[in-house]
């Protein structure tokens, strides 16, 4: 009879809500009653354990500890940092850092650099002048990066091009296709990209290349003649070059046709014949792409003739 009544009872008034104390309670009374007496609960012994898990995980939040990560400087010791910046100019943060250990206040040299720079403080012993990224416009003007790079023909034949990039404007300045990259075709090529340069009224003061051994000494003394400075990366270091290895990039994974370059193969069709010689290599391309930065408007498109191309 009991049991009978506890059914309609349930019946009527549906599943029992149980807060935050109760759990609490139950939670605490399953440890303990043995596992065999947890039928007598209103709950599975599944969802008592949950709760368990649930009093343990609160226990290790650590709540009232403070916040992780560094603490923050003190005011006044910010302060003083940044008086001390301010009065002496070449006094760097290890020096500041190294001047406050004298006080009795240790904070850490790292700390004070970027306490420092988000105050608008540069490098000492100059905290005032143009910033990096200035510094580095005003360096591109006279920097010109050459780089070779090889690409496959449909015929299975192996074409290498040499290319000489500004990078004060990152265009293309001059540059040569050919199949055979001996000594005197490379030593033209300079010459090519110096009477570019010339043209343009831009003076070479560094070339950046790499160590690669098509680049004969012929090669060097027509830039030192015209006063500029052949900096070698170091090796195995193509970011010491990093717009020649850009650019490269998508040019060398283009396919090409042919003897000839098709206009749209390589650097989206922004190439244009200028000139063909002839060496002791044999027939031998070469090109001027307009290469335009990223932004900057559209490209200027050249495409060949069908009589070019069918030489």
């Amino acid at each position: 009879m009991l049991r009978q009544q506890l059914r309609v009872l349930r019946r009527k008034t549906g599943r029992p809500k149980f807060t935050a104390r109760d759990r609490v309670l139950l939670a605490a009374a399953s440890r303990a009653l043995p596992r065999q007496r947890w039928a007598s609960f209103l709950v599975t012994p599944q969802t008592l354990l949950r709760w368990h898990r649930t009093l343990v995980r609160c226990k290790w939040t650590y709540s009232n500890e403070r916040a992780p990560g560094r603490p923050p400087i003190d005011p006044q010791t910010a302060a003083l940092i940044l008086r001390l910046a301010r009065e002496n100019s070449r006094w760097g943060c290890m020096r500041i850092c190294g001047e406050l250990r004298k006080l009795g206040i240790r904070v850490g040299a790292t700390t004070i650099r970027a306490l420092l720079r988000r105050h608008g403080f540069g490098p000492a012993p100059r905290r005032t002048g143009p910033t990096w990224a200035q510094f580095l416009r005003a360096q591109a003007e006279g920097i010109v990066a050459c780089d070779f790079f090889a690409v496959e023909t449909v015929r299975l034949q192996t074409l290498y091009v040499l290319f000489f990039l500004q990078l004060s404007t990152r265009r293309i300045v001059a540059a040569g296709v050919t199949a055979h990259p001996d000594t005197a075709w490379v030593t033209q090529q300079a010459r090519n990209a110096v009477m570019d340069l010339d043209d343009r009224g831009v003076s070479i003061r560094f070339l950046l290349r790499d160590h690669d051994a098509k680049f004969p000494r012929g090669f060097d003394d027509v830039f030192g003649s015209e006063g500029g400075q052949v900096l070698r990366t170091p090796i195995r270091a193509p970011k010491a070059n990093a717009y020649a290895e850009r650019w490269s990039r998508p040019c060398g994974r283009s396919v090409w046709t042919g003897r000839w370059c098709l206009a749209g193969a390589i650097c989206c069709g922004c190439c244009a014949a200028t000139s063909v010689t002839t060496t002791s290599s044999g027939p031998t391309a070469a090109w001027r792409w307009p290469f335009p930065r990223r932004g900057s408007g559209s490209h200027h498109r050249a495409t060949l003739g069908r009589s070019t191309l069918e030489r």
